[in-house]
């Protein structure tokens, strides 16, 4: 009777799992962006909503970075934990992964990225609509569209902007290269999301002034998107002289130079291992991505 049961549940297993390659990752970057969007802008909303008394901007420093990891932890054994499009660009830019799972691993970022704010919102539907009074404010010290995307400093001009999201997606490319470049120091093998969520609390704690320090497509884009049609209008778009394409192209930007700055800068230079050396090495998996991401 229970070996019954048991070849049941296996065979009913078997239906469920995917036999795609490609269609495994894309389902695991989707619920990677997910738990990303839904802890990290989370911990924006309970500072919001609190209004200071239960988080700050230290709160969300730490809170935002720790939602990284655990997002990578969760996604990075199968697809790589990218859960941002701009460093799937740059993985496939650089020859680190294929071309034509691109668009099925951007598509699942966005749409996870948009079903986690709209969970968020589901979760503090109350909280939002008792802060203001019901009201969805963009601007202004009642202002709630801040928790899910980014917007400017009110000094802040477009070329500004633009050179802030380049920059500090630069150096988060640039570092992620370093940390998987197994001829550089590298991290122990499992701490990799550890060591990638305290180089997004350095990145955010030293340039996040200016925007929030996006540095992700898909974080910023789809909780916009989700935004405008929940309420908040699509005053989001124009809000910040029309701010909303800086967090989008920007890293793109920022992913390619990061690469190239890294691999002419340090990667081209390391010596060619030994012979005897190369030889003794495991046969590594060419399916096997870096793992990578950012809020």
């Amino acid at each position: 009777m229970q070996s019954d049961k048991g070849q049941k549940a296996k065979s009913f297993k078997q239906k469920l799992a995917l036999k795609s390659s490609l269609a495994k990752e894309t389902l695991s970057e989707f619920l990677g962006t997910f738990i990303m969007i839904v802890l990290g802008c989370g911990s924006v909303a309970q500072a919001v909503l609190s209004r200071g008394l239960f988080g700050g901007i230290v709160t969300i420093n730490l809170g935002f970075p720790m939602a990284v990891v655990m997002a990578i932890y969760v996604s990075g054994g199968v697809s790589g934990g990218h859960i941002n499009p701009a460093v799937s660009f740059a993985m496939c830019l650089f020859g680190r992964m294929k071309w034509f799972k691109l668009p099925c691993y951007v598509g699942a970022q966005f749409l996870g990225a948009f079903a986690g704010a709209a969970t968020l919102f589901g979760i503090y539907y109350d909280g939002l609509m008792s802060f203001a009074g019901g009201k969805l404010l963009i601007v202004g010290e009642n202002a709630t569209a801040h928790i899910f995307a980014t917007y400017p400093a009110p000094y802040l001009s477009l070329m500004n902007a633009f050179a802030d999201q380049v920059v500090a997606t630069m150096f988060l490319i640039m570092i992620v290269f370093a940390i998987f470049d197994s001829r550089n120091l590298g991290v122990p093998r499992g701490l990799e999301p550890i060591v990638i969520g305290l180089m997004i609390v350095v990145i955010a704690s030293s340039l996040g002034l200016n925007s929030g320090c996006a540095m992700n497509p898909a974080r910023d884009l789809s909780p916009r998107l989700f935004t405008a049609l929940a309420g908040w209008g699509f005053g989001v778009f124009t809000a910040g002289n029309n701010f909303w394409w800086i967090p989008v192209v920007g890293p793109l930007v920022g992913a390619a130079c990061g690469g190239l700055i890294y691999i002419v800068l340090i990667e081209i230079h390391h010596p060619e291992p030994e012979p005897d050396f190369k030889a003794e090495q495991p046969e590594e998996n060419p399916e096997k991505y870096e793992l990578s991401v950012i809020m």
